[in-house]
């Protein structure tokens, strides 16, 4: 069930809340929001409710009610499992965080878990893993002695590398998605691991798990559900070998320097932004191409693809 969903626990407030819901799918955004205050009179301390309070505030104009509806709900809940920094930076009430809520992504993506590759593949005409095998396979065609895989997801790169990979690592922070790809028997190993905390704190490294262990490191479509990427590059750095390659997507930011939180909730990071972190852990950019790597709402999503090398 997506958070958003979970009930109030008040019969009347969740029937108010569900006509709010038919009236925010019908446009009408602003009665949606008065009929979600009123469920909220009711049960002023229910977070889903504060959410879709907020989500219908914004989209009728009105972030007088949007704000505070965020700030009591981000009140509520420390974890920040609904994104309510990441909605209150969008909104100009905040500054943009350097990472989103390590258990908001892990949420988003529990729930996301069974229906993952066909809404991404099918629908969004997501095509990151083909792309980024291509890009490696045309610059170096070798096979690798092991590669490991930072947010595998479903094993959708997995699939596309798994035969020129003698040992393959998936890492995930869902549990829902690193038990989908476990039924497609192509890692040798799979583990949950944050790539938004540094070497020590990840879940990377361990007894078993050595430092410097992957001729290959990738991560497919990634790096956009994190800001700052010297969290990221420092992991990728710790678990390379020297001449060991480095594969990954960005979201495209465009021109300047660091990154930006789209209205996607998602980040995309200028080409100056990645190559600074990359050399700050010792990667030199081999070849970068620039395609679209998926649609959103009909339209194209814009990014960068990178494959670089960790110096001696």
């Amino acid at each position: 069930m997506h958070p958003t969903q979970f009930s109030s626990g008040d019969v009347i407030a969740d029937r108010r809340a569900d006509y709010a819901r038919m009236l925010a799918e019908n446009g009408e955004h602003e009665a949606a929001v008065e009929l979600m205050e009123q469920a909220l009179d009711l049960v002023p301390d229910w977070p889903a409710g504060l959410l879709r309070l907020a989500d219908y505030a914004e989209k009728a104009g009105q972030a007088d009610k949007a704000v505070p509806a965020l700030r009591r709900l981000l009140s509520l809940d420390r974890e920040d499992l609904f994104g309510a920094q990441l909605k209150l930076a969008l909104l100009g009430a905040e500054e943009v965080p350097d990472q989103p809520p390590s258990r908001y992504v892990e949420a988003l993506f529990d729930d996301y878990a069974d229906r993952f590759d066909t809404a991404l593949v099918e629908r969004l005409d997501y095509t990151v893993p083909a792309k980024l095998a291509r890009l490696i396979a045309d610059h170096d065609d070798r096979r690798f002695e092991r590669a490991v895989d930072l947010g595998c997801g479903t094993g959708l790169f997995g699939a596309e590398i798994r035969d020129r990979v003698t040992r393959l690592e998936g890492f995930d922070l869902s549990v829902n998605m690193l038990a989908k790809a476990e039924e497609k028997g192509l890692y040798d190993l799979l583990a949950k691991a944050d790539l938004s905390l540094d070497p020590a704190g990840a879940g990377l490294f361990d007894d078993e798990l050595a430092e410097r262990r992957a001729d290959l490191v990738s991560a497919a479509d990634v790096l956009m559900y994190l800001g700052d990427l010297a969290n990221a590059f420092s992991l990728a750095a710790h678990l390379a070998r020297p001449g060991a390659f480095f594969a990954f997507s960005v979201e495209d930011a465009g021109e300047g320097d660091g990154y930006l939180l789209a209205p996607s909730l998602r980040y995309a990071h200028t080409e100056r932004h990645v190559r600074q972190r990359l050399a700050e852990n010792g990667f030199d950019v081999l070849t970068l191409t620039r395609t679209t790597i998926r649609m959103d709402g009909g339209k194209p999503v814009f990014g960068i693809l990178f494959l670089a090398s960790r110096t001696a």
